[in-house]
């Protein structure tokens, strides 16, 4: 043995050869052979024999595979390796940018699609999250009140008798807490000299910050409104009414504030933050509602816990965990121990409970006590948004996969060259993840541009927050919307990427490749289907404009163009004076140039009208019993809003009196007279009818007339010869030098009310708000049309350009064939024009039946017409004529042996 280069023992090596494969014996020994001459001169003879023969053990089977593995230094790193990353973000940009016209369109249509959805989703939760801010919501309810009367629902409404809650409270152990709200609206507040007038309160129960979470900058929750002198002031009102507070507005605490007339003052004894834009409940005062009955006020005091008036509007608390079900299943019996209507108004009363998180979104009662929204718009935007965001999501999957043809030798090459499908489906993955993150952060920038508009487009102050704001249904929105994202990511990426990683190397490095006939009739079927979302956007948006110009032309029985409505004079006494003063006031606006008519009502068009109940003829025998809304007008009123008389006469000065006992005429509409009972109208004339338990009679019927939008149905009214304090009063101007004529009638007016707040809006505005969900949900339909029609045109640009270019041999061949440039367009426009047809068909029914729910809404509506979904389905054509037909005829007109000597 050569001492210097020491050898293992035979029996050493034998045993090694034995048991070790054939295949790796000469490398393993080799080595094994030089770490035993290193152990020997370094520990010795023994400790060389050991080490080999632990060696020769530990690179035996089934260890050596193991080994292999966990040493070898030729392997492919992990696809997870920060350098595999790296390199699959590096192709997908080059791949990306590669094609700008693919770059574009991709991005464009994906930042659109993301953009339209954040939007929307800031919509939603805002009106999903109404009353979430509330931390007892999820036991507070309100109470709602329905009227039938010979079997029919007369009255759907949340304003009830003030004894409800008090009563539910002591019935039900359920019921731990309860508040009355009785509306203020439009006062005046006065402090020091200070007016403000057009000032929303309420008055509520001492338990009402109990129960709600509206949070006090100063003041003590659990004192507050004890007495009948005390009121909470919003900060912005506090800061309007007492401007020189500075920024402690804490410092008011005690101040005192006059309530228009009170002849007691208020004592300030609390500040508020301003009510969150998400609550229905909107105020800028509250006042305790024991101030309602000082000063003997009789009406109020015998309203304090009465089932016989119905003005105010009432919220429980329930008990953690109660089944307001099982409640609600009780308050039949409730009903019929407290509330006699048969006896009081010739009803039949019924209670039922509505949760407070649906009291915006879910109401179709009257008499709310606050704006509403609909639930039907907010979740149909939402799904619309989604659509426009998937068919961006399906321009991609058409486009990524219609490029398979050009990337198949790139698969083929990197497949020969070792790489493994994994590989491949990752790198292309991380090229939807690259374009969806580039479209978000462009979205991001849309979204800060373009946000303004959007907020001025659903009148509401909406920000990114929203998108990620707090409460039960935000967060579930939210929650949703990331999940939708994530799998649309998911999808959009994963498909092309098992698409483009499934060719067979072999066939596609010998030109045999060619696209999978599922792929293709998938494709074709994405293709129809934004077109169909866009057929029906489309219609649907034709529709509401149809819906929206009908109810803009409708006649409504009045006319309400330059009508100016001024605020009553609330800082005055309802003397026996008020009458002659008021009917002075409207003689002396008369005598102003540019005036035509003045008049008093209790009511004016587009507001909810007074429910009399028990209103019968006195000349039959059994006569039956009706409930009809009732409006006190003055003289001038009928002719001030054109409204025509069918038969008899107007009323005449002589039927007003101060007294309202000695008030005996009435005017009825056309419905009312009907209602009643008379074959015509010029029979009801002089007959009578009983109302408030006495007759009156009828002087005139006229026509029917819209009290309110054409959602509603026009209904029997009564009209009554009434003059009050609190009757706004309506002044029919003409249309030039209306700045003149503004300051003449506010001169008249401060002459005649002096220290009164002048206030006035013009009634067409204020009727056509109305329909002011109506008209957001129109411009939110036709901007999703026209989004939709954007990116589809972008995808279908891109899918033609793609096919265009994939079959210029083809093109090539029939042209040398004599293929004329005709046949040629019609052969590459053929397929698309053929997929919009079928997106047509799917398109008309669906839109059909949803546009029919919606117009359901309307107690008037439009007919929806077969030529609507003609034109919707002829413009989805004209634009696929237009964007595939430049590259259809630059493809079609090129020179056929160009296209063959590159091939």
């Amino acid at each position: 043995m050569n001492k210097s280069h020491p050898n293992p023992p035979r029996w050493a090596h034998w045993l090694l050869t034995k048991l070790h494969p054939s295949d790796t014996l000469e490398e393993v020994a080799g080595d094994l052979d030089e770490l035993y001459t290193y152990w020997y001169h370094r520990a010795g003879p023994s400790q060389a024999l050991l080490r080999y023969l632990f060696n020769v053990a530990s690179v035996l089977s089934p260890f050596v595979r193991r080994r292999r593995r966990q040493q070898t230094y030729h392997q492919s790193p992990s696809i997870l390796h920060p350098v595999m990353l790296r390199n699959y973000l590096f192709i997908a940009w080059r791949n990306s940018t590669r094609n700008k016209l693919y770059f574009l369109i991709n991005h464009a249509g994906l930042a659109i699609g993301m953009t339209a959805c954040i939007f929307m989703v800031e919509y939603a939760n805002f009106e999903l999250s109404y009353d979430t801010f509330n931390q007892q919501a999820g036991d507070l309810y309100r109470v709602v009140n329905d009227r039938y009367q010979d079997g029919k629902r007369v009255q759907h409404s949340p304003m009830t008798y003030s004894a409800v809650g008090q009563a539910m409270r002591h019935e039900f152990p359920e019921v731990i807490n309860h508040t009355r709200v009785a509306p203020l609206a439009s006062r005046i507040l006065i402090a020091d000299d200070q007016k403000m007038g057009k000032q929303n309160g309420m008055a509520v129960d001492p338990s009402f910050f109990g129960m709600f979470s509206y949070q006090l900058i100063a003041g003590n929750r659990d004192l507050v409104l004890r007495e009948p002198d005390e009121i909470i002031l919003s900060e912005s009102c506090a800061r309007k009414l007492f401007p020189d507070v500075g920024s402690n507005v804490a410092s008011l605490i005690g101040r005192l504030v006059n309530l228009e007339r009170s002849a007691v003052p208020y004592k300030l004894t609390g500040i508020c933050y301003d009510v969150p834009d998400n609550s229905h409940l909107q105020f800028d005062f509250l006042v305790a509602y024991s101030s309602l009955y000082r000063g003997g006020n009789r009406y109020w005091k015998s309203a304090d816990s009465s089932f016989t008036e119905s003005y105010f509007y009432h919220y429980i608390q329930l008990k953690p965990g109660s089944d307001p079900k099982r409640l609600e299943a009780q308050l039949p019996g409730f009903s019929q121990r407290y509330f006699r209507g048969n006896k009081v108004t010739g009803s039949t009363e019924k209670f039922s409970l509505q949760p407070l998180l649906k009291a915006h979104l879910y109401s179709d009662f009257g008499a709310e006590i606050g704006k509403t929204g609909n639930a039907t718009i907010v979740w149909g935007a939402l799904l619309s948004a989604l659509l426009i965001l998937s068919i961006a999501w399906i321009n991609y999957i058409n486009l990524a996969t219609a490029r398979a043809v050009e990337r198949a030798k790139e698969v083929g090459i990197r497949k020969s060259s070792g790489a493994t499908r994994t590989q491949l489906v990752f790198q292309f993955f991380s090229e939807s993840l690259l374009s969806n993150f580039l479209s978000m952060l462009l979205a991001a920038g849309l979204i800060y541009f373009v946000q303004a508009r959007f907020n001025e487009l659903v009148q509401r102050n909406l920000s990114i927050h929203y998108v990620f704001g707090e409460g039960l249904q935000s967060n579930s929105v939210t929650f949703g919307l990331l999940l939708i994202i994530l799998s649309g990511i998911c999808i959009a990426g994963f498909y092309p990427a098992l698409v483009l990683s499934s060719f067979k190397p072999v066939d596609v490095l010998k030109g045999k490749f060619s696209t999978s006939s599922r792929g293709v009739i998938l494709r074709k079927a994405l293709v129809s289907g934004q077109f169909a979302v866009t057929i029906a956007l489309v219609a649907g948006s034709i529709i509401i404009y149809q819906q929206m110009r009908y109810a803009a032309q409708k006649p409504l029985g009045l006319t309400l163009s330059q009508v100016l409505v001024i605020s009553p004079p609330q800082l005055l006494e309802n003397d026996s004076s008020f009458i002659t003063r008021s009917r002075s006031f409207k003689e002396e606006l008369k005598n102003l140039v540019h005036v035509k008519a003045a008049t008093n009502s209790g009511r004016i068009p587009g507001e909810d009208l007074h429910r009399m109940f028990d209103v019968h003829r006195p000349d039959k025998l059994s006569s039956p019993r009706f409930a009809v809304n009732n409006m006190s007008i003055g003289e001038d009123f009928l002719d001030l809003y054109d409204i025509k008389l069918l038969a008899g006469r107007n009323f005449r000065s002589t039927d007003y009196n101060e007294d309202l006992s000695k008030v005996r005429t009435t005017l009825l509409n056309e419905s009312a007279a009907k209602l009643f009972g008379f074959p015509t109208a010029s029979e009801a004339v002089g007959k009578s009818i009983i109302l408030y338990e006495r007759p009156y009679e009828i002087v005139g019927v006229t026509h029917d007339f819209h009290q309110k939008s054409i959602h509603h149905p026009v209904e029997p009214v009564v009209m009554m010869p009434n003059y009050s304090l609190y009757n706004p009063i309506s002044v029919k101007v003409e249309p030039n030098e209306l700045t003149t004529t503004l300051a003449a009638i506010r001169q008249v007016y401060d002459r005649f009310f002096p220290g009164n707040v002048f206030a006035y809006r013009f009634l067409d505005d204020q009727f056509n708000e109305q329909y002011n969900a109506d008209r957001v949900v129109g411009k939110v339909f036709a901007l999703f049309a026209g989004l939709a029609v954007l990116i589809a045109a972008l995808g279908l640009l891109g899918l033609s350009w793609l096919a265009t270019r994939q079959r210029t041999r083809e093109i090539g061949v029939r042209k040398v064939l004599g293929a004329s440039v005709q046949n040629i367009v019609l052969l590459l426009s053929g397929d698309f024009l053929g997929l919009i047809l079928i997106a047509f068909l799917v398109a008309v029914p669906v839109a059909w039946f949803v546009m029919q729910r919606w117009l359901t809404g309307f107690a008037y509506r439009i007919s929806i017409n077969a030529w609507v979904f003609v034109a919707a389905g002829g413009l989805a054509l004209l634009i696929a004529l237009i964007t595939i037909g430049y590259q259809t005829l630059k493809a079609a007109n090129a020179n056929p042996v160009k296209s063959l000597r590159s091939e």
